[in-house]
């Protein structure tokens, strides 16, 4: 389950943090202007790839894992090395201008992504899998969609997002430090 709400203030935090919570994640916009994020919104939850597919708005834009329209074993196309056999249909455009080892703009996946996670191990899978088995590819769309999530996770600081997540032995997101720091500035700004 996951959910999103505007908290301005670190009271309004820490109120909806007792009433709703404890989750497993927390994630707001680090920018301004916000991307995919309403200004002082922030997205709760306790399965990181939900919370990430949330804020893609992966749902309400019907995205999708997709083989990308060449094949990478073909040497004879030009194409830049470092882009996967896949991307991801209705990507968002916000994104486009990120820099990331995750992705390139309109949501072609790089290799990185792939190589990132399980290294060797997870890519053979991949590749073994034999189109007769699986003539739609869903067991491969479903393994790189895992394996982009886990990138994504990493790299989700880099793209402008503050993420919350669970420190050591614990199983909640780590709010202590952020709290004290955000009620420091409250206090400062006058609005506690």
């Amino acid at each position: 389950m996951v959910q999103k709400k505007i908290l301005v203030t670190s009271k309004e935090f820490l109120l909806f943090w007792k009433e709703n919570g404890p989750f497993r994640y927390a994630l707001t916009c680090n920018e301004y202007p916000p991307v995919l994020m309403e200004l002082d919104e922030w997205i709760f939850s306790n399965d990181i790839f939900e919370l990430l597919k949330c804020l893609m708005q992966f749902e309400p834009r019907k995205m999708k894992f997709v083989k990308a329209p060449f094949n990478p074993k073909n040497t004879k196309i030009l194409r830049p090395e470092k882009l996967s056999a896949w991307k991801i249909n209705h990507f968002p455009e916000e994104w486009n201008a990120c820099n990331s080892d995750v992705f390139i703009p309109e949501g072609h996946l790089t290799q990185t992504t792939l190589d990132r996670i399980d290294r060797i191990d997870r890519i053979d899978r991949i590749d073994r899998i034999d189109c007769d088995e699986d003539p739609d590819g869903e067991n491969d769309a479903v393994q790189v969609e895992k394996v982009f999530f886990q990138s994504l996770e990493q790299e989700i600081e880099n793209l402008g997002y503050l993420l919350l997540a669970p420190q050591g032995t614990s199983k909640n997101a780590a709010i202590k430090t952020y709290l004290e720091e955000w009620e420091k500035d409250d206090i400062d700004a006058g609005l506690v």
